[in-house]
């Protein structure tokens, strides 16, 4: 391959070797990459069941290297190539065991990339260990990184994953049982590839990193299932395959999959309320200077000032700094820390925040989160 711009490329599967190909196409043209590298195993034998059934394990010639030395080149190359393909705010996303990811960790960090998160794939229904001479294998590492470490505004759909646990914030533990039944792909009654990935896990990944229209490279595609799900969710994907047979099974496999609509793509956004300065609360007499405010269980205080900060016993300035300070820790919300007295209890000065918010919402004078949310669909 030759020459072919990234326009050119995407929903295509190109046969070839990675990083050839990869050096290929146009500087900055993928959002994010994930890549399911060979683990280099380094099986040595057949397993075998008790029962002495061979187990159907990776025996292809792709997961062998002669060494760590040649594998640790070959992981260099690759990632150095998804590096230059990969946007500037794109992200990327390695999957490995405990064969691989170490080597592969210490080789991206020194490339450049800025790990945001090691995401544990814990396997709900692992092949057990038939030797009992180990743990179950259980589990799979995903290491998730910035192009840098000044990297800010990469793609991270923080409340489309609440949702998705039921509002609970998503964990960096993911229970997915591995790839099995009518999912797994066969060939002449045999799995067509040892190590095909579960939708599950990649619809959570691009779910979480990806927005629609947003271009996925897979520079090991196997049987396609990031092209598969990409496809499910509106993403675009470029596909590498250096095994033909894998790249014809991946293509027919995409085929038949059909896209969301448009209209039910757009996930939960990040809820963003209006600013309200502090002081606006002392503007409207809700709170007056002199008044003093303490935590909620009455162990610090403060006192307000007219212009809508704080002065405690050794330090002087915002809600947020002097509760940080009173703490000795290094940021605070003030509004949740600090508290007015009533009659009953004491209570959070952040319930006067959103009474100034309601007011000029009502006023027309700011936009309420369900405002813009509806301005924006």
């Amino acid at each position: 391959m030759t020459g072919k711009s990234a326009n050119t490329t995407i929903g295509e599967i190109l046969v070839g070797d990675c990083v050839e190909v990869m050096n290929c196409l146009k500087e900055g043209s993928a959002d994010v990459v994930f890549a399911d590298p060979p683990y280099n195993l380094q099986l040595q034998g057949e397993l075998v069941r008790p029962n002495n059934t061979r187990v159907d394990g990776v025996v292809e010639n792709w997961d062998r290297f002669a060494d760590f030395g040649e594998y640790d080149r070959f992981t260099r190359r690759w990632l150095a190539a998804a590096h230059r393909v990969l946007k500037d705010d794109g992200t990327l996303w390695v999957i490995g065991s405990y064969h691989n990811i170490y080597r592969v960790g210490a080789i991206l960090q020194d490339l450049g990339f800025w790990i945001l998160n090691d995401v544990v794939w814990r396997k709900a229904n692992p092949m057990p260990n038939f030797r009992g001479r180990r743990f179950t294998n259980a589990h799979e590492t995903l290491l998730w990184c910035a192009k840098s470490p000044d990297v800010k505004n990469y793609t991270f759909n923080y409340e489309a994953m609440k949702e998705i646990n039921e509002g609970l914030q998503m964990r960096s533990d993911w229970t997915l049982p591995i790839c099995s039944g009518g999912e797994r792909l066969k060939k002449d009654g045999a799995k067509a590839h040892p190590t095909q990935k579960p939708e599950a896990l990649l619809y959570r990944i691009l779910l979480a990193s990806t927005n629609p229209g947003d271009v996925v490279l897979d520079p090991f595609f196997g049987t396609g299932t990031t092209g598969a799900v990409a496809k499910r969710l509106g993403r675009g994907y470029i596909g590498i395959e250096r095994d033909d047979t894998y790249a014809t099974l991946a293509r027919k496999r995409i085929a038949q999959v059909a896209p969301a609509q448009a209209n039910t793509l757009e996930v939960t956004a990040k809820k963003r309320e209006p600013r309200i300065p502090f002081g606006w609360v002392v503007e409207r007499g809700l709170l007056s200077a002199g008044d003093i405010l303490t935590d909620a269980r009455g162990r610090h205080a403060a006192k307000v000032r007219a212009d809508g900060s704080l002065v405690a016993a050794d330090i002087t300035g915002s809600i947020h700094k002097v509760g940080a300070h009173v703490q000795g820790l290094t940021a605070c919300n003030g509004w949740t820390f600090w508290h007015f007295q009533t009659e009953k209890k004491p209570v959070p000065i952040d319930v006067l925040r959103q009474q100034v918010r309601a007011e000029l919402a009502t006023a027309g004078l700011i936009e309420t989160p369900a405002e813009g949310e509806a301005a924006r669909a």
